[in-house]
């Protein structure tokens, strides 16, 4: 009964991310033009074939960069985003009153709109693909193939958990609740996550210290495991870490939202 309510969850959030077309749209957009950016500027820096930098030649390099518009597709889009709005107008006294988990509510939506972005990003860079012409590197070997699809399917759950931490904020001031969120969201989470750039470009020094937080297991990797640029003791060890960041967040967080739920005054109600 609960699967068939959250199917139907699933459903409408659907069919809903159809009413905002013109948002949905910018944000592909977006994306499309980022990896077009990205794409010539390391296809100019790899113009010759034989050249390898950081490790990475030119088909490991352009596969990275398409390699970030379908795991962006998978770990990014989030409806999860709305949740600050509604604490703020006070809406989210709705989600009090009905029998239902708000977190798993609001994951099933979020599951929804990665179907959607999942298929968009598959039509376009395929579309890019037969534009460009890139020199490829596809993996084939399984072990590689499953480690990229546990490291994708913990990174979903990190920054689902990050986004929940950050809507958590309009709990005790309702008036940063999107500045907040485009600035931890939208800026610091894609730059750190090495949505823009591998982060092994880096000093060496400065990527120690990312290692130290969840960003790089959003994005970065996920895509050095496809590229076969780990070996397998080091997948294992970064899929240990990044359970454990998700694990460590979603307690973090389940405390955020206890003294939130304290402070909240549904205003606008």
């Amino acid at each position: 009964m609960k699967l068939l309510r959250y199917f139907s969850i699933f459903k409408i959030s659907f069919q809903q991310e159809f009413a905002y077309r013109l948002n949905f749209i910018m944000w592909r957009v977006r994306n499309m033009m980022q990896i077009f950016l990205v794409f010539f500027l390391w296809s100019s820096v790899f113009s010759d074939p034989s050249i390898t930098l950081f490790g990475y030649d030119r088909a490991r390099i352009l596969t990275y960069v398409f390699g970030i518009m379908i795991v962006k597709a998978f770990v990014f889009s989030s409806r999860a985003v709305d949740v600050p709005g509604e604490i703020s107008r006070g809406e989210f006294t709705n989600y009090l009153l009905k029998p239902i988990g708000h977190f798993k509510y609001w994951f099933t939506r979020d599951i929804s709109s990665k179907a959607l972005n999942l298929i968009f990003a598959f039509f376009e860079a395929t579309v890019l693909f037969l534009i460009l012409k890139p020199q490829f590197f596809f993996q084939s070997d399984p072990v590689y193939l499953l480690g990229f699809v546990l490291s994708v399917s913990i990174a979903i759950f990190i920054f689902f958990v990050i986004v929940f931490m950050v809507a958590a904020i309009p709990f005790w001031y309702p008036e940063l609740s999107w500045a907040v969120q485009f600035l931890v969201i939208v800026i610091i989470t894609e730059f750190l996550s090495g949505g823009l750039f591998p982060l092994d470009i880096l000093p060496l020094g400065l990527q120690n210290f990312l290692y130290l937080t969840p960003f790089p297991y959003l994005i970065f990797q996920p895509l050095q495991v496809y590229l076969g640029k780990v070996t397998p003791m080091e997948m294992t060890s970064g899929l240990v870490v990044s359970l454990i960041w998700a694990l460590l967040l979603w307690n973090l967080m389940k405390l955020i939202w206890q003294k939130g739920l304290i402070q909240y005054r549904a205003e606008g109600r």
